[in-house]
């Protein structure tokens, strides 16, 4: 364990929100995408292959058994989380193994890199501040389209209210899986010196979840292991974010008190076991009203409601949501910063 790699990990913060995610620099997510639709490709052959087992009647090919698919697809799932797991870690812990018997300085380059691309506090807030820029130029199309972006739902009929009440909650949701967590992993690998490998399991496991972590048709079976696995790795940063976003209401001045009993009351009623943490907290700081019916893809969804209507949707919420992700994400570094120096100086103490 070396302090150097704290430090790893706060200038990788740094360059998050300095540039966030520039179109020109390569992100590793997108080989990750890449290596999902490529493994997906393996794995659905041999489901195919296995499920081809078929009798003859009536000229027609009927399938024997319908629960050896699902099964056949659920054990593909888990092949392709550990298809795709082991391919990323082992990359990058050997392009940082190789950086290090380079130079050491190289090394800490290499592992800041991973470690800032991992992170998405600038982007989440850009995207979620094109929604708001275009709703105070009273675009509301444009809103649409750049909330579609950021959200998992069709939005081509959404109002200006529906608009505003998804992009908080995507600012909400994010600031636990997208900003926090990741911060989390990093600060835990680097205990043991493979932060950005650790880091990038989870970002595996992340993009995963968004890929294939449905519960449609399609992916019902096939992305059962990518969704439960992701809700594990998410459940303690989840909760750690739903009091971090009450400290944070706190400190910006907003109803704290109704952030953690909002939390407190609504947390379960999220359909994720982990989104309600940090979505109720936001709710009660705000003092608005979060959820309701929705159209994803083709489907109409009734989400439970999420806080107390105190407050009328603004589009000035999706601005305070994302003061409230900044602030969550600093307590978030200073604490694993705090954990991360005591553990040190303690285990400096028993070895010597």
């Amino acid at each position: 364990m070396s302090l150097y790699l704290l430090l790893d990990v706060f200038i990788a913060y740094l360059l998050d929100i300095l540039i966030g995610d520039p179109r020109w620099l390569p992100h590793p997510v997108r080989f990750i995408g890449w290596l999902v639709k490529i493994g997906e490709k393996i794995m659905r052959s041999f489901v195919k292959a296995s499920s081809a087992k078929t009798v003859k009647a009536m000229g027609a090919d009927i399938v024997r058994n319908s629960k050896k698919a699902n099964r056949n697809e659920k054990i593909a799932g888990i092949f392709l989380v550990i298809f795709v797991v082991a391919i990323v870690f082992t990359l990058v812990f050997a392009i940082c193994k190789v950086a290090k018997s380079v130079h050491p300085i190289l090394f800490h380059v290499v592992n800041i890199y991973f470690i800032y691309s991992a992170f998405a506090a600038k982007c989440l807030a850009v995207e979620s501040y094109k929604v708001f820029d275009a709703l105070k130029d009273r675009d509301i199309f444009k809103a649409r389209k750049m909330l579609s972006m950021i959200v998992g739902r069709q939005t081509e009929n959404l109002d200006e209210k529906e608009i505003i009440k998804g992009a908080v909650e995507t600012t909400a949701e994010n600031t636990s899986d997208g900003v926090i967590a990741p911060i989390l992993y990093a600060f835990l690998g680097s205990f043991f010196g493979i932060g950005a490998p650790i880091v990038y399991v989870f970002k595996v496991i992340s993009t995963l979840d968004s890929m294939v972590g449905y519960e449609n048709d399609k992916y019902k079976y096939f992305g059962w292991a990518s969704a439960k696995i992701d809700d594990i790795l998410n459940f303690v940063p989840a909760r750690l974010t739903g009091l971090l976003i009450v400290i944070s209401a706190f400190i910006n001045q907003k109803d704290y008190v109704s952030s953690y009993s909002i939390m407190l009351r609504d947390r379960r009623k999220h359909k994720s076991p982990n989104s309600g943490y940090p979505e109720a907290a936001v709710a009660g700081a705000l003092g608005v009203r979060l959820g309701g019916s929705g159209l994803y893809f083709g489907d109409i969804v009734e989400k439970p409601i999420i806080g107390d209507p105190r407050n009328e949707l603004e589009i000035r919420n999706i601005t305070q949501a994302i003061t409230l992700m900044y602030i969550t994400s600093i307590l978030a570094l200073s604490l694993g910063s705090l954990i991360f120096i005591a553990v040190f100086f303690i285990w400096n103490s028993l070895v010597r």
